[in-house]
């Protein structure tokens, strides 16, 4: 079995800055990973996947839409030649919490048999839609299936998962900003942030 990576990076939330009111970020609480901070650790998973899978045939599987942003930056730090992907699946809808129920939206182009797979998803909370991916994934015969994460919340797992790469660990808290949205809103940030509850929870002021 292969040696996990180290070096997964905790959020400081002392460090946690409070943002500059504008139209964009008007209901961010605050700034919790920077924008440096997050391409500096995209570029060190780029090197980890570099060392991993040289000579290897790579396939990155981005799980649309939070992860956009993240694997559009992530395929730039990877200097080996690699495929992509795009799989598109829903269990939130318009609620702050996931219904555990996933459903596959649009599926993978290309087969997977005999190829080196690399699930790439911007942030794992319960881990109910990873366990599903990776039964479905393995179930097609990869000649490996490992997980890359943005954003890991331990706090809020209920199933057990294995997770190969994860870019920061974060706290149980409703975070937006670089492709994880609300709504369908807020992706376009370039940080991560902390969306105040009252945004979510109506009446929560």
């Amino acid at each position: 079995m292969a040696e996990r990576s180290p070096g997964v990076a905790t959020v400081n939330e002392e460090n946690a800055r409070p943002i500059v009111q504008s139209s964009l970020c008007q209901d961010v609480e605050r700034v919790l990973i920077s924008a440096e901070e997050i391409q500096d650790r995209i570029l060190d998973l780029g090197r980890q996947i570099d060392e991993r899978y040289t000579g290897k045939d790579l396939l990155l599987i981005a799980v649309l839409k939070g992860s956009v942003v993240f694997v559009a930056d992530l395929m730039r730090a990877i200097s080996i030649p690699h495929e992509l992907d795009f799989l598109a699946t829903s269990s939130y809808g318009a609620s702050s919490v996931s219904t555990g129920v996933v459903r596959i939206l649009k599926d993978l182009n290309e087969p997977i048999e005999g190829r080196h797979a690399l699930l790439v998803e911007d942030i794992i909370d319960s881990g109910h839609t990873l366990a599903y991916l990776t039964r479905l994934f393995r179930a097609r015969n990869p000649a490996s299936l490992e997980v890359v994460t943005l954003l890991d919340k331990p706090t809020r797992r209920e199933v057990d998962i294995e997770l190969f790469w994860t870019g920061f660990s974060v706290p149980n808290e409703f975070v937006i900003g670089y492709g994880l949205d609300f709504n369908q809103k807020y992706r376009n940030l370039p940080y991560i942030g902390v969306l105040k509850p009252e945004v979510y929870e109506p009446g929560s002021e």
